[in-house]
């Protein structure tokens, strides 16, 4: 029989610390939610960034690099549509999280 090393001593209860262990665990997924937390103007003005960027690129490259950059995101915004599709999401929230994923960036600059 294996005899389970506890913080609290020999005296511990299991399952107080597993509960404790899951309530801290909740508690930093929610703090960590709340940091990479993404909202629609911040999507905007990533999209808006991606725009400009493309053209500016598009300008002082080529017309061809610049569509690459738009594709490049246009790409990875089908990609997370479709693992959200895949995730059970439909409609107007699948669309909303898929750009907020592609976009969201933008909030932290």
């Amino acid at each position: 029989m294996t005899v389970q090393q506890w913080p609290e001593g020999p005296v511990a209860d299991p399952e107080a610390a597993r509960e404790r262990y899951n309530s801290d665990m909740r508690a930093t997924r929610k703090a960590l939610r709340e940091v990479v937390r993404a909202d629609l103007p911040a999507a905007h003005f990533g999209l808006g960034i991606v725009v400009v960027a493309s053209v500016v690129v598009g300008c002082f490259a080529a017309p061809v690099v610049g569509a690459l950059v738009v594709g490049a995101f246009a790409a990875l915004f089908l990609v997370a549509l479709a693992v959200m599709f895949l995730r059970g999401s439909r409609g107007l929230d699948a669309r909303r999280r898929a750009y907020l994923f592609t976009f969201g960036w933008a909030n932290w600059i």
